[in-house]
């Protein structure tokens, strides 16, 4: 699932992230990358904080709704819109299992250690990254 984010940049700024259907939700980051990131984060981290309230979290618009939307065209203005990905973290752990190239393994291994990293900690960390880019 995708939510709806508009980007901006303002002239000597950080790239500001706000999210038309959760009021309230903002990141930022220096580069497009950074607030793709932290954009991330942010809207997983306020549909939890949404949840444990109690509060009823909305389904994301498609895009073409937010464009069509008059209520946002000044929120529109300048804005690039992003699909950010909800990426939900529950807590909790399952065990898959996954088959890959005995040479990625490798490589995931060694990238892994120099972090000092678990294989897994380093797989779901490369995973989320993906998912934000």
């Amino acid at each position: 699932m995708h939510y709806v984010a508009l980007m901006h940049k303002d002239p000597d700024s950080a790239y500001g992230v706000s999210f038309p259907d959760l009021p309230g939700c903002y990141s930022a980051g220096d580069t497009v990358e950074e607030a793709t990131r932290n954009a991330t984060e942010g809207l997983g981290a306020f549909v939890r904080w949404m949840e444990a309230d109690g509060d009823i979290v909305p389904a994301p618009r498609p895009p073409d709704q937010i464009m069509a939307d008059p209520a946002l065209a000044e929120d529109r203005r300048g804005a690039v819109l992003v699909l950010i990905p909800l990426v939900r973290d529950l807590g909790s752990t399952t065990r898959i299992n996954v088959s890959l190239d005995l040479g990625l393994l490798e490589a995931i291994d060694a990238a892994a250690k120099h972090r000092k990293q678990t294989r897994s900690a380093f797989i779901a960390s490369a995973v989320r990254k993906e998912l934000a880019a």
